[in-house]
């Protein structure tokens, strides 16, 4: 059987991760390309509501969007895939230019953009790879492996998967795990501009909860970490404390 994929990403659709997976899938699956047409890197689950978007047409398979990657597969979906007759057995997102770890995964654009298929109703996954100037080629392979066996299996389509590729030699293998915890020493650096006014430098230097379970762990371990998501952000267990509470406004 041969696979469709939606491929998006957040670096641009010009990233070197974006077509070493478009190459590693290109003999086994239909594509479609929607990707940003500039990097749009931490752009989150954003969406533009206040501005027109434009998508250009790069060549057959492929467009650009001078938009967020939700926009890009929001607009891949209804704007492109429906029109034509082509629904995604998957929807994937990367190769990300650096991990999406942890609690990082709340700021990515990459694991937005699988996100944005999760809500739309088809199987999708987030691919980052830990080095962000090498190793796309067997990142990608590994990303084919991965998918060509869920695809043999009777995937949900509310499946939504964050993957990350150690900075190894060989990978050890794939890792099941949860998302660890980032401890980040958050600096904002303010700098004067020649007119004298005051700019600001976010940035910072992470630290990483390497426990067992974690995707962290994983990676350190030397596997591909597989974090298995949704997006059901109800704290059920914080419910009857706060009906305890017996809240009120005043009369």
């Amino acid at each position: 059987m041969t696979l469709r994929i939606l491929l998006s990403n957040d670096d641009g659709v010009r990233a070197t991760g974006l077509w070493a997976l478009h190459d590693a899938f290109a003999e086994h699956a239909e594509i479609l390309v929607v990707a940003p047409e500039r990097e749009q890197s931490a752009s989150s689950h954003a969406l533009t509501l206040h501005n027109p978007l434009r998508m250009r047409k790069d060549r057959d398979g492929v467009y650009a969007v001078d938009g967020t990657p939700t926009d890009c597969v929001l607009m891949g979906i209804r704007a492109v895939a429906e029109r034509e007759g082509f629904r995604p057995d998957f929807v994937l997102s990367g190769i990300n230019h650096g991990p999406n770890l942890g609690d990082d995964v709340t700021y990515s654009g990459t694991v937005a953009a699988a996100f944005e298929g999760h809500l739309l109703g088809y199987p999708s996954i987030a691919f980052s790879n830990v080095n962000a100037s090498a190793g796309f080629e067997k990142a990608a392979q590994a990303a084919l492996q991965l998918v060509q066996q869920l695809s043999e299996q009777d995937v949900p389509s509310d499946l939504l998967l964050n993957v990350n590729f150690p900075d190894i030699e060989t990978f050890r293998g794939f890792r099941i795990c949860g998302l660890g915890h980032r401890r980040y020493e958050d600096v904002v650096e303010e700098r004067t501009d020649p007119r004298g006014r005051n700019y600001y430098w976010l940035g910072g230097h992470p630290t990483w909860d390497d426990g067992d379970g974690s995707d962290m762990a994983a990676l350190t371990a030397g596997y591909v970490s597989v974090t298995p998501m949704h997006l059901a952000l109800t704290d059920t267990t914080k419910m009857q404390a706060l009906e305890a509470w017996n809240l009120k406004l005043p009369k």
